[in-house]
């Protein structure tokens, strides 16, 4: 009985406020609304918010149905925490991240986190119980990162790291909140050359002939896979791209849905370092077929498919771009699960789907690392955040603020549950 109650303290079902949700042991993140107060309990963390970051597929989300009106999106995001006592859109069921200082922390804590740190939360604000005490009085609500104050409880289950100081709060904030994209997907790629995603030691139980190609003979673990990054030039499908680079991929192709896009992607990757992709692809990832065939004439089908965009429907286009014994990775908050399982049985699809939950242990210190040491990928968050000093010739003809026009997507008629992957 001590071990049930000590697993339920460190997952903070105390603070799932409604009572019959709590009675049936509801975990925080599928709780409708949790309890901010800044008590704090003995291993619990309180943190002092200055910043919040909105994960891409909420924010669009937010955007889109208040018009792109900046008051109208900051009144939906206070009205969300404040109705939940946490940021978690109801549409997307997604959130984000947060930074701040801790304040308190428990005696118990497992965090090793003291008073004064500076902290980003490597949890969802779906879980995280939050208060807001200025109205995001300073956010203009055109941009995903939100200047705030407020305060925060981490449980003993939570992750945080301490923020690096050789790096602007808001670059540091933007690539935690993706780290999980670049630590899995190098793993992936490692992973390939032991047998993981390799469709020739892969047993064929029938799957009909030509749906894929088969690799040529010629290719073998030695050269490295083929990889496909969906988004490829937005936060977590540059680092992937990088990490796919580094964990030995022999070809990247990265896809954008615009040409500005793809201007920003091929100016980067003329930076005089190692190129973040080998192939660029300009193609609407929800049209399945065309997306296919561009990828294979560029060099695909891919061995591993990375999917990092924000809007729905790209399941299938992801599926059929890889090649049969290959692997898909779902990073985007838009991905409807059901949707790519039952796609990928409906066209005889032999691949492995891969959820990318966020966490992979060492996940933050290795893509703080490769921001730092990859230029390319630097300057593509530099031009996002629209940071000072980012290089305006090499970047000429890009948008300022860096943000991804990506085709319009239908509004659900209803909110739709949770993904099961938060952020």
């Amino acid at each position: 009985m001590a071990t049930a109650t000590s697993l339920a303290t460190s997952l903070g079902l105390h603070r799932v406020a409604d009572p019959d949700e709590r009675l049936a042991g509801v975990l925080p993140q599928a709780a409708w609304r949790l309890d901010p107060s800044p008590r704090t309990g003995p291993d619990e963390v309180r943190i002092r918010v200055d910043r919040l970051n909105l994960d891409a597929a909420s924010y669009r989300q937010l955007s889109e149905a208040n018009d792109g009106d900046g008051d109208a999106i900051r009144s939906a995001v206070a009205e969300i925490i404040a109705s939940r006592g946490k940021m978690h859109n109801p549409v997307t069921g997604s959130g984000g991240m947060l930074t701040g200082v801790v304040e308190a922390a428990g005696p118990a804590s497992p965090l090793d986190l003291k008073p004064g740190d500076r902290v980003a939360t490597l949890v969802s604000l779906t879980l995280t119980p939050l208060t807001i005490h200025d109205n995001l009085a300073r956010w203009d609500g055109l941009s995903e990162q939100v200047p705030c104050d407020g305060h925060a409880i981490l449980f003993a289950r939570s992750i945080a790291a301490v923020l690096p100081s050789d790096l602007p709060v808001p670059l540091a904030l933007s690539v935690m909140d993706v780290c999980g994209a670049p630590a899995l997907t190098r793993r992936v790629v490692e992973g390939w050359g032991a047998g993981l995603g390799e469709s020739s030691r892969r047993p064929s139980f029938g799957t009909p002939a030509g749906i894929s190609p088969a690799p040529p003979a010629s290719q073998g673990p030695e050269e490295g896979p083929v990889a496909a990054i969906l988004g490829a030039a937005g936060k977590s499908g540059s680092l992937s791209a990088a990490a796919a680079r580094e964990a030995g991929a022999s070809r990247i192709i990265g896809v954008v849905p615009t040409a500005a896009e793809a201007a920003l992607l091929r100016q980067a990757s003329s930076l005089p370092a190692a190129p973040l992709v080998d192939e660029i692809v300009v193609a609407d990832a929800r049209n399945p077929v065309p997306l296919a065939d561009l990828i294979t004439a560029r060099g695909g089908p891919a061995d591993i498919t990375v999917v990092c965009v924000d809007v729905p429907g790209c399941e299938g286009g992801a599926i059929l771009a890889t090649k049969q014994g290959g692997t898909v990775i779902f990073f985007s908050m838009a991905t409807s699960f059901s949707a790519a399982a039952l796609g990928a049985e409906g066209v005889a699809a032999d691949v492995t789907m891969l959820v990318g939950n966020g966490y992979v242990p060492g996940h933050a210190d290795y893509a703080l690392e490769l921001i730092r040491r990859n230029e390319p990928v630097r300057h593509l968050f530099s031009r996002r955040l629209g940071e000072q000093g980012a290089p305006g010739e090499i970047l000429a003809g890009v948008p300022k603020d860096g943000r991804r026009n990506l085709p319009q997507a239908p509004q659900p008629p209803s909110p739709k549950p949770p993904s099961p992957r938060p952020r």
